[in-house]
């Protein structure tokens, strides 16, 4: 990433597995001055496949296979200084709120080579019958038919549990907070602003003017 004046951007990171409701809190919070939403899936679809990069992406996704974690990262990198250049993410005084990437510890290690993480969320489900529910339901919504079988939402939530959750272990203790993912959405989020708004970094930026 890019000189920006600060050391590196802060940022915070909300995991959950599938259904725990990780976009919804992510986009919510996105809307809130001074807080940049990023979603994996934001940066894949922002991606020019008329690029060096993108091309190299496309070559992985066609034959079906996972992309490097260094490409990425690599990716991601680049659309955050896109975002940058547009002036719609400021990095010097944005907190990036990232959803969805890393999504393993190997790209979490490459990823703090460019932003420092202050807290990761945990939106905690252990009741899968109700993940599986959640995940019907918003792929009815969105008439995406086939993301409501039982093999594919088995598939997605035992994929988070060997390549993601390692994630919780992978960061410091006191960086980790667990929330209930099964309360009322508006209270996940107040447990996440009240847990930011306690945190040295947020201090620090709340001070610099809109």
């Amino acid at each position: 990433m890019r000189e920006t004046g600060r050391s590196k951007p802060p940022a915070f990171l909300i995991l959950g597995a599938p259904g725990s409701g990780k976009g919804t809190q992510g986009k919510i919070i996105g809307s809130i001055p001074r807080f940049f939403h990023c979603a994996c899936g934001d940066v894949f679809r922002s991606l020019d496949t008329r690029t060096a990069l993108g091309k190299q992406f496309v070559e992985y996704s066609s034959r079906g296979e996972l992309v490097p974690d260094e490409l990425t990262i690599e990716l991601w990198q680049t659309q955050i200084d896109n975002w940058s250049d547009m002036h719609v993410y400021k990095p010097d005084i944005d907190f990036l709120v990232l959803d969805g990437i890393p999504r393993n510890v190997e790209q979490a290690r490459i990823l703090e080579e460019h932003v420092t993480v202050h807290q990761v969320f945990h939106l905690s489900c252990p009741n899968r019958n109700e993940l599986a529910r959640r995940m019907r339901k918003r792929a009815l919504k969105d008439n995406r038919l086939d993301d409501a079988s039982d093999k594919v939402i088995d598939q997605r939530i035992a994929t988070y549990e060997a390549e993601t959750k390692p994630l919780i272990d992978h960061f410091s203790e006191d960086m980790v907070t667990t929330i209930d993912a099964t309360q009322p959405p508006v209270k996940v989020l107040w447990e996440i602003i009240g847990k930011v708004m306690s945190l040295p970094v947020y201090g620090e930026v709340k001070e610099l003017k809109l």
